[in-house]
This record gives structure tokens, sequence and C-alpha cells, in this order.
């Protein structure tokens, strides 16, 4: 049994080496214990839960090789980071293969290099820790009626859901298209006294001017062409219950007129008739526009703003809340699996990585649709960085500013091959920097043959001569 989590286990016999490690960790707010040997590292290993290990390659005693397997064989969710003096490039060879993160080299020129080393390695064990969890079932779907996300924001939003469901005050929700407003307005209902009435759901952009007032409060017969008997509107439906104005922004000035009085007498009169009629609703309203600046443009009433906007609920953008996106996703993998059929078990770190760095305008709605996307095209059982579409690619592998390129004036094909083409190249680059040009170190952390490795070196065109480094 594990006494306790640990994010950085320090193993070297300098201890020149081990000061500069615990003052970046003191530094980083790293949690951190220093081995001066393989044999403490190992006792440290059984105690703890590890997330990343610095490790020397040369040390008296245990090998730090043998520490190394003994990591890859009982601590699968931590990464490690060798060490290794600047003439020993085939030990740094030798650890990628036997699954290290990454190698530094002593003594540390560059501090910063070794700091941001240290961070994506954390980051991407803190990944692997959570997918472990998320495949296994450990850590449930955290959510609020049907509303996922664990992040401290949507805690906030829970809370707030809560404190707000017994009144009857009108709310607003803001927040971009997609980010789950009408699940928000749900989870008011279903908590709410009123959970056992109607929930109406009223799409105001979806309904053409010339009808609203009709499906809204209804009418009577004979009151236009085509009224042959009495109707209901969506207000009288949801009597009881709760009404959602979905989109408030597009509703017309002169409905706007009637849907002040709903709020304020709770009357609605149907079209063609002069009976009042009294409903007992709540309402909630959303919209992804800026209603102050309607307000300024004379298309949206101030008094109704005031209204509606009693009390306020801001939906964030998938942007702000990225720890939530691996929650997300394989919520959406299981929707999607059972959808179609399919039974993939896993998605991949890098793949993580990547929907994690992309902006998703679309928000939650866009995720859903790259999951399913990836759901039905992805062979095997494991969605990999391949299987994400280019525009997930070229966001998160662009090369320099001045060369970035639009993909969206291309073909579907054709913006494929140039975010490949892209992703080549800017790997590449990146992969070779952190190498310092050396060709076989470079080609084992890519995983590829050094023959080629600087094929495609060569069919990219990439000058070799600007890295730091004496083998090519």
């Amino acid at each position: 049994m594990k006494l306790r989590a640990l994010d950085l286990l320090i193993v070297d016999d300098e201890p020149s080496v081990t000061k500069i490690f615990e003052r970046l960790a003191k530094q980083e707010k790293l949690s951190f214990e220093i081995a001066k040997n393989g044999y403490e590292a190992l006792d440290l290993l059984a105690k703890t839960e590890t997330n990343l290990i610095v490790l020397d390659v040369c040390m008296p005693g245990l090998s730090g090789f043998q520490v190394l397997e003994y990591i890859h064989t009982n601590c699968p969710e931590s990464e490690t980071i060798v060490m290794t003096g600047k003439a020993k490039v085939e030990d740094a060879v030798k650890a990628l293969k036997m699954g290290a993160f990454d190698f530094i080299t002593k003594p540390f020129d560059n501090l910063e290099i070794v700091i941001s080393c240290l961070k994506q390695a954390l980051e991407k064990a803190n990944l692997k820790r959570k997918i472990k969890s998320l495949e296994s079932g450990k850590l449930r779907m955290e959510g609020f009626q049907g509303i996922l996300g664990k992040s401290r924001i949507m805690q906030t939003i829970y809370e707030t859901i809560q404190n707000v469901s017994a009144s009857n005050s009108s709310i607003l929700i803001l927040g971009e298209s997609g980010t789950g407003k009408e699940l928000v307005a749900r989870a008011i209902h279903q908590t709410s006294p009123r959970q056992s009435k109607p929930f109406v759901v009223i799409n105001c952009s979806a309904i053409p001017e010339g009808l609203m007032e009709s499906e809204l409060f209804g009418h009577a017969r004979g009151s236009f062409t085509g009224a042959t008997h009495d109707k209901m509107g969506l207000f009288e439906e949801g009597n009881g219950g709760t009404v959602f104005l979905d989109e408030i922004g597009e509703i017309p000035p002169s409905i706007q007129v009637k849907l002040l009085r709903v709020l304020q007498e709770r009357e609605i009169r149907r079209v063609g008739s002069s009976e009042v009629r009294h409903v007992d609703v709540r309402i909630i309203s959303a919209t992804h526009q800026d209603l102050p600046e309607l307000i300024k443009k004379g298309t949206f009433r101030e008094d109704l703003y005031y209204r509606l906007n009693v009390i306020s609920i801001n939906m964030p953008p998938v942007r702000e809340r990225v720890e939530d996106i691996p929650l997300l996703a394989y919520h959406f993998l299981k929707k999607f699996n059972k959808k179609t059929g399919k039974s993939i078990e896993e998605i991949s770190v890098d793949a993580l990585h990547m929907l994690q760095g992309y902006p998703w305008f679309g928000n939650v709605r866009e995720l859903e649709n790259i999951i399913e996307r990836c759901v039905v095209l992805t062979v095997g059982n494991k969605i990999g960085a391949r299987d994400l579409p280019p525009k997930l690619v070229s966001k998160n592998f662009y090369l320099p500013s001045n060369q970035e390129e639009d993909l969206s004036v291309f073909s579907y094909q054709d913006a494929k091959e140039k975010a490949l083409e892209i992703f080549n190249k800017n790997y590449l680059i990146h992969i070779l920097k952190a190498a310092q040009g050396n060709i076989s170190l470079a080609s084992s952390k890519a995983g590829m043959d050094r023959s080629n490795f600087k094929k495609i070196i060569r069919k990219y065109d990439i000058d070799l001569s600007g890295f730091k480094g004496d083998e090519t």
C-alpha cells in the first residue's frame, strides 16, 4: 500500500546536483525526496506513488539502468528523466529505449531547459494517472445533474445552482454557444420544487417572428387564416413548471413587451382573444450575445433585461477549464462506443495533450463532435494523435507565426496533407533542438530508424547547421 504521493524523486550521489534539484523543487512548490543511490531509490518507490524520477545513470552499487528497469515494470504511471555526462550520449539513447521521458546532460548550462523538461514530464505523468483512473472507473464522472466537470469554476456553478433552485427568481445564463447553458437550466429545474412539472424549452432563434406570438401565448380560433381551433401556447404548457428561453437576444421587440407582462404580472393573452389567463412559470433565459450592447443599439428593452437578469450564471468556455477536457473526452468516448458498438478503451496521452491545447471555439459541442468522429474512424482500441482531425494538429504544431497558413482555404484532403507537412517539419525542428542536433539521439526519441530519420530531414530540407551538436 502506498503511503503518500510524491511529485519528484531525485536519485544522484553528487550533492552538488541534488542541491540544484532541491532548489528547483522548492521554487516550483513540488514535494520531493532525495535518494543517494539506487537502493534508497527502490525503497522510496516502494513506499510512495511518485510522479517523476530524475535519475543519474552512473552511480555506485545499483546502476541507474537497473533502477529504470524497476520503474518501467513496477511504476508504469511514473515518468523518468535520466541524467548523463556530455560524452555519454549512448546512455541517453539506451534510457529512452527503456522508456525514459527525456534526458538532460550534466553539468546544466541552462536551468530554464531543465525546469521546462520537469514540467512537461510531470504533466505527462499526471495525465497518465488520470487516464488510468478513468479507464478503471476509480474516478467517477464528476459533475452535477448531467453537467460534467470537476474544475473549480464548475464547482462554483454547481453551488450556485443549488443555492438558486428553491427560489422562483428569474435567471439569465450567459456563455458562448456550446457551453451547456440548457444543461444548467435543466439542472435548476430538476433540483427545484417544480421538478415534477413541465420543463419547456423555447429556442427563440428558431421560431419565425410572424409565428412567435402564437407559439408563446397561443391563439383563439379564427384569429388568423388557418387558425381552425383554439391553441394553447408554450407558456400555458409550462404552467407550474419552468420555461427556458434559449437565445433570448433574438426575440423581436414586439414580443418583448408581452414577455415583460408575463414576468411582471404572470398573465398572458392568446392571439385574437381578450381573455386574460394566469400562468405560474419560472423563467430561465440564456444567450451568447451581449445584451447591454443590444440595449445600446435599441434592439433589446432595458426593463426586460433587468427582469430577466435577477440572478446571472456565467458558463465558462472549455478553454477556461482545460483540466475538464480528459473527463469530457472519456465521457463522450463511452457514449459513442455504445452508440456505434465499438470498444475503444483509451485516448493516448499525446492525443489528450492536443485536445487540451486546442482553443475549442465550439466548446463542449465541438469536443463531442470530434470524439464521435474519432470513434467512428479509429481502427483499433486506442485513439491516438494521428486519429485527430487536421485542424487540431495544425493548432498544436504550427510553424512560427510568420509561416502560419489558414488551412480552411484548402480542400479537406489538401488541408490534411498540409497539416501533416507542418506537423512533420515542426516536430523535426523541435526534436533536433532537444537533442542538440544529434541524429542518433533524436531518431531514438522519435522511435525511428536513424537512416529513415535522416531521409525525412532531407525531405523537408532542414538545415542541421543551426543546431548545437557535432554528430550529423
